[in-house]
């Protein structure tokens, strides 16, 4: 009689080794999230005990200003915005008109121009100097400026206007998304029930969009309040320049920081009325809402005033600040062309191209940590890596600088005690700090772009790749980032661009004897010298245009148009 035997087969080690690979990217997570979150808490502490607590001065004397012109010009910018991006969503979304596809994608344009820059052109040619009241004098005989009045640019309505005109694309690209993902039979039901398209925008239209536009003008805002080039140009006291003061010129970093955390308050309001107006409202997507749209037939009037609506903010914002810096840029190229210039561009080109390849990995990194385990804390982990990009630049600056150059004092004294050698500035006097400063301030967008991307992956692609004996890590190389591939380039091309243009960080945190092309420009303009300005400011306006396109053709191929 024959037994049975049976064989054992010797335990494996793969659950126990894909375990603690999963372990390693909570870590990691946990690390990075941790290590964004350091300067805003860096903040906080230096307000709450600064070396010397000037809060009390700054409340009686200049905190009440810096307050009311920071809402004043918060307020107008909003509002201006507001108007131009729903204006010229709704129009080039739902009205037939001449140019109708060359503005849906142009309307973006102005997204490429940062406003310090608008303001230095439009300063330029709206001065008392500048050729537009010098034709005036000429025409009407005017002899100085008391013989006529002109509005003053180097205002509060001159910088409300120089940043709606350059932030409105924020509202327009989220409103025409919205109205993209609408059905069209509501449009249909409003009309039949005698709405003329007027009145189905405002009562059909607009409450079904407002989260999109709640998110776009909070994203405005929050611009506004990060601005530093225009108020400091225009001599506009916001609450970010009364932070360079008091940190630049006063020396008082405590003060610094107490006007940060006021600025943080700011940022905390705007994320909570933005969530409040969209606590209730749950939207679904209704199937006929891939159906191509009808376009509203119109007069030649109103077809006219469509052109317009579209075409007076794209010439405003785009065209004429991009004619005039390249006519100034070809006229002084000689002089403009010069090592300074192309050392400044090299800065900002490798600056700017590794931030954002670290920001990239960075952000593949806590994105995928989130889809091997989804769970609240890794939700939490996820807002915690977005708070840099709520950030105002001078706030940030101020969290990185506090950290970074406490470790430079504490290994610089513990090297001096022991060997007698000094470390010097390791960190906070590098270039280490503001590839630092970036990633911290650009990380919510790569990480949640990749985070967007990867949940449209099937998860039965991780499961093929982790039956066939592939790690966690192998897994993403392998079979992830090929299929990211342009999801990951527009990321990084996004993120570069807008390093390319921060300026309230980079004037704070470069090192001696370091520009970029952005601080550069700003030197120009701090000097009056806004022709020899032109060339470099030029440069980044051409850099921002590419990622522009790619966005508009990412919105207008979620929707056909008939």
């Amino acid at each position: 009689m024959t037994e049975a035997v049976t064989v054992v087969a010797p335990a494996t080690s793969e659950p126990l080794l894909a375990k603690r690979a999963s372990r390693r990217w909570i870590l990691a997570a946990t690390l990075i999230s941790a290590i964004v979150a350091l300067p805003v808490l860096s903040v906080l502490y230096l307000a709450l005990f600064p070396e010397e607590n000037i809060w009390p001065h700054l409340i009686d004397t200049t905190l009440p200003r810096y307050l009311t012109t920071t809402v004043k010009l918060m307020l107008g910018v909003g509002v201006l915005t507001l108007v131009i991006g729903l204006a010229t969503a709704w129009t080039v979304t739902m009205c037939e008109f001449p140019g109708r596809r060359f503005f849906e994608w142009a309307m973006l344009l102005p997204f490429a121009v940062p406003a310090y820059v608008i303001a230095y052109v439009y300063t330029s040619l709206l001065d008392y100097a500048g050729p537009v009241q010098r034709a005036l004098r000429e025409v009407f005989g005017w002899q100085s400026a008391s013989d006529y009045w002109f509005p003053e640019i180097r205002s509060l309505g001159g910088a409300t206007l120089m940043l709606g005109l350059v932030l409105y694309p924020y509202v327009y690209l989220l409103a025409r998304a919205a109205f993209l993902e609408q059905s069209p039979s509501l449009f249909a039901v409003s009309r039949s029930l005698g709405h003329s398209a007027l009145s189905t925008f405002f009562r059909v239209v607009l409450p079904i969009a407002r989260p999109a536009v709640a998110v776009g003008l909070s994203l405005v805002l929050m611009e506004t309040l990060n601005d530093f080039g225009t108020v400091d140009f225009f001599a506009v006291q916001t609450l970010t320049a009364g932070l360079f003061d008091t940190w630049m010129n006063l020396g008082n970093l405590g003060g610094a920081a107490q006007i940060a955390t006021t600025m943080l308050a700011f940022v905390v309001i705007l994320v909570t009325l933005e969530r409040y107006s969209r606590r209730k409202q749950k939207q679904y997507a209704a199937r006929d809402n891939r159906e191509p749209i009808q376009h509203f037939n119109l007069s030649r009037p109103r077809q006219a005033i469509c052109l317009a609506v579209c075409l007076i903010p794209f010439t405003l914002g785009f065209v004429v600040p991009a004619a005039t810096l390249g006519l100034y840029a070809w006229e002084y190229f000689g002089e403009s062309w010069n090592p300074d210039f192309v050392e400044n561009t090299l800065n900002s080109l490798l600056l700017s191209g590794t931030a954002a390849l670290t920001t990239l990995a960075v952000g593949v990194v806590l994105a995928y940590s989130r889809r091997l385990h989804d769970t609240r804390g890794m939700q939490v982990l996820m807002r915690l890596s977005g708070l840099g990009y709520a950030m105002p630049g001078a706030v940030l600056a101020v969290g990185v600088i506090v950290p970074l150059a406490g470790f430079d004092n504490w290994l610089d004294g513990a090297l001096r005690r022991t060997v007698g050698v000094s470390s010097g500035l390791l960190l906070s006097g590098t270039t280490f700090a503001l590839v630092f400063a970036y990633t911290v301030r650009f990380l919510a967008v790569s990480a949640g772009s990749v985070e967007s991307a990867l949940q449209k992956v099937t998860p039965s692609m991780d499961m093929a790749s982790r039956s066939l004996g592939d790690t966690p890590g192998r897994t993403l190389v392998r079979v992830h980032l090929p299929m990211l591939r342009g999801t990951l380039l527009t990321a990084a091309l996004v993120v570069f661009v807008d390093c390319m243009k921060e300026l309230p960080a980079t004037l704070i945190l470069r090192p001696f004897n370091f520009e970029t092309l952005a601080t550069y420009v700003y030197q120009f303009a701090s000097d009056e010298r806004l022709f020899h300005s032109a060339l470099p400011s030029l440069i980044i306006v051409l850099a921002g245009i590419v990622p522009i396109i790619l966005m508009s053709r990412s919105i207008a191929n979620t929707r056909s148009i008939a």
